[in-house]
């Protein structure tokens, strides 16, 4: 797929700056234990000529009656040279191993105006922070982490594009390979019909057919002899089923549909029975419906026999006038059952045998 490529662009690049601050409270235990009052940490900034000035505000013993029971812990921002900021926070604390616990993050960037806070009104309860057992308060001691991202301007970067698209030439594998094929040049093994002979690769074959690689892979005698006896596929057949292996293409596919089925059943090349059968499907007719059902019958053509079956059906009064009718008759009666299986399950309702009358005396 070629990607688009537009005259013009932009790029378009939203600064955040990053920074971090760590805020301990010694003798945490000793704090002031009223509602609502609080403790501001000391003012920090992202670097000595940023303008913005922050500072942690924490409520020991929560914000008001609904967080009595939890330390509420906020982001201030002290003071700015704009109207308003935005930036996204994440508070922790750290243990006696400077591990970062209890995390907490803003789910979006919030606004900030000078004197404005944001944070968590029940950053974590008191009770789980003062258990001594839970490790949050080392020598008495309260570390809060604190990280900031601050959304700075926006800047974009247009322009025009000035160089020619570069054209990726389509690929040729196909059209290369049977030209590896036509000239025989590196063959390594030949396929003998009869008096006929077909150079071709090991590599490929055994590529394209499952048949083909066990036949070379197990050395068998085909492989070690590099010549493969073929004794009941036609020559022009054998051909197309070739140019099929490599090419992926069977020009002559509508005239030779049924014996490339066999062929494609044989060596196990699936597209290539798949396409004989659409073939074939396009080709019924009154005349050559039973012999067509035949065919998908013996190389198990799934596809093909249910159109086939289908055909006859629909055309049942014809297609019994035809030779084809009195052959299946005669040697596949497996296929007439099979025929009357499927006229009976399209029935509504279904065909099935009729209840017994009651003897009225």
């Amino acid at each position: 797929m070629t990607c688009p490529v537009a005259e013009n662009w932009c790029y378009t690049q939203v600064k955040v700056v990053k920074f971090s601050y760590i805020w301990t409270i010694n003798n945490f235990s000793f704090c002031r234990e009223e509602m609502g009052e609080v403790l501001k940490s000391s003012t920090f900034s992202a670097g000595a000529n940023d303008k913005l000035k922050w500072c942690l505000r924490v409520n020991p013993k929560g914000l008001d009656e609904e967080s009595k029971d939890y330390l509420s812990l906020y982001l201030l921002l002290v003071s700015c040279n704009k109207s308003e900021v935005r930036a996204k926070f994440k508070f922790s604390i750290l243990n006696a191993k400077r591990e970062e616990t209890k995390a907490m993050e803003s789910q979006r960037a919030y606004r900030f105006v000078q004197g404005k806070d944001w944070g968590f009104k029940k950053f974590i309860r008191r009770d789980f922070l003062m258990d001594e057992a839970n490790g949050l308060l080392p020598d008495d001691k309260l570390t809060i982490f604190c990280e900031v991202s601050v959304v700075g301007d926006t800047v974009n970067v247009s322009g025009q594009s000035n160089c020619t698209p570069v054209k990726v030439p389509e690929c040729k594998l196909s059209d290369d390979l049977g030209v590896l094929f036509e000239r025989s040049s590196f063959s390594d093994v030949t396929l003998c019909l009869g008096g006929r002979q077909f150079s071709a690769h090991k590599a490929v074959l055994a590529a394209r057919s499952p048949v083909f690689n066990a036949m070379f892979e197990h050395e068998m005698e085909e492989s070690k002899k590099n010549r493969v006896d073929i004794t009941d596929v036609d020559h022009e057949v054998m051909r197309e089923m070739l140019r099929f292996i490599y090419t992926g293409r069977a020009p002559n596919l509508d005239r030779l549909a049924d014996d490339l089925l066999a062929a494609a059943d044989k060596y196990a090349l699936d597209r290539l029975k798949v396409m004989c059968e659409e073939a074939l499907c396009s080709s019924l007719w009154i005349e050559n419906a039973c012999e067509v059902l035949v065919l998908a019958d013996l190389h198990s053509a799934d596809q093909l026999k249910t159109h086939a079956i289908d055909f006859i059906n629909s055309h049942a009064t014809d297609v019994m006038e035809t030779p084809g009718w009195k052959t299946l008759i005669q040697n596949h009666p497996h296929l007439i059952a099979d025929a009357f299986r499927a006229l009976a399950s399209q029935q509504s309702p279904p065909l099935g045998p009729q209840r017994k009358r009651q003897k009225t005396s």
